[in-house]
């Protein structure tokens, strides 16, 4: 059976006003490290319309796509650095997102772009005054920070990421570069689709099973709506979540040191952009972690 989950991962809203109104979501588990700097973006907020129909005026789209005009993503992104960060032209170092298990170690010589550009699903630094930024909209954001060593990393997990072993990769990855021990690392998994939602195929919870000792703690076979009700949707419901979660135990983190933040993404469209309840056709949220400006 899986380990049960802390009582510290009810979800820290902080709404901030600066001229507009943005919600930042925060995770228990860091807010006490006052070197730290994190936050996940949910839709609200921002200048974007083009997802938002009559539902909200803007809505904080965080992701260069192709539908929406680059200039309101500037200004989201822009609002948001503001939110969490105090300015809203602090650093942000993103990556090219492609389902993948690589990690990029971001030295200070090469802070201060946000292009994309590179092809990796997760960033570590040591370097103060950047943040990590990583883009989702159902897959899993998981934030680390290492308290004594002053180290932070933001990971991407989807399920091809998840069966590659991306956070539980990472941190050993942080351990290995930083000198990090396990109890010294608080993490937050982020806003992401849930079990309740997330119906996959026989043939992808045969590849977990392959991979993972715990995997049938993973799936249901049932789905469940939001509030518990049984739904005529039938077949394997997978837990990314609690995988990725599973990931962090394995990798040596304390389940008191893990916060869930956030709801589902799929059932909680007015809050979060979805991916998949949205038919690929939507926005995209922002998950980041930093380190304060000495």
């Amino acid at each position: 059976m899986p380990a049960p989950r802390t009582q510290a991962q009810s979800p820290n809203t902080q709404n901030e006003r600066a001229g507009y109104e943005i919600e930042v979501v925060r995770a228990s588990t860091m807010l006490a490290i006052p070197w730290l700097l994190h936050g996940f973006s949910t839709r609200r907020g921002g200048v974007s319309t083009l997802h938002s129909g009559s539902q909200l005026a803007g809505e904080l789209n965080m992701g260069f796509t192709e539908a929406d005009d680059k200039a309101n993503v500037v200004a989201n992104r822009e609002r948001f650095l503001k939110a969490v960060t105090g300015d809203a032209s602090f650093p942000l170092a993103t990556v090219r997102q492609i389902h993948s298990a690589i990690v990029r170690y971001l030295a200070g010589d090469e802070s201060g772009t946000e292009s994309g550009e590179c092809q990796a699903d997760g960033l570590m630094t040591t370097e103060p005054g950047i943040l990590l930024g990583i883009q989702t909209a159902d897959c899993i954001p998981v934030l680390v920070a290492d308290r004594r060593q002053l180290a932070v990393a933001a990971f991407h997990a989807g399920w091809r990421g998840t069966l590659r072993r991306i956070v539980e990769e990472g941190v050993g990855r942080m351990r290995r570069e930083f000198c990090s021990k396990p109890e010294d690392l608080v993490a937050a998994i982020g806003p992401g689709i849930g079990q309740c939602c997330y119906r996959v195929g026989e043939d992808l919870r045969n590849e977990f099973t392959s991979q993972f000792t715990y995997a049938a703690d993973l799936f249901s076979g049932k789905c469940l709506s939001a509030i518990g009700e049984e739904n005529p949707d039938s077949g394997p419901h997978l837990d990314l979540i609690e995988a990725n979660r599973r990931q962090l135990l394995d990798a040596g983190v304390s389940a008191s040191a893990i916060s869930i933040t956030g709801e589902c993404t799929s059932c909680r469209m007015d809050r979060y952009f979805s991916y998949r309840a949205e038919h690929g056709r939507t926005g995209r949220m922002l998950s980041v972690i930093g380190i304060s400006r000495v």
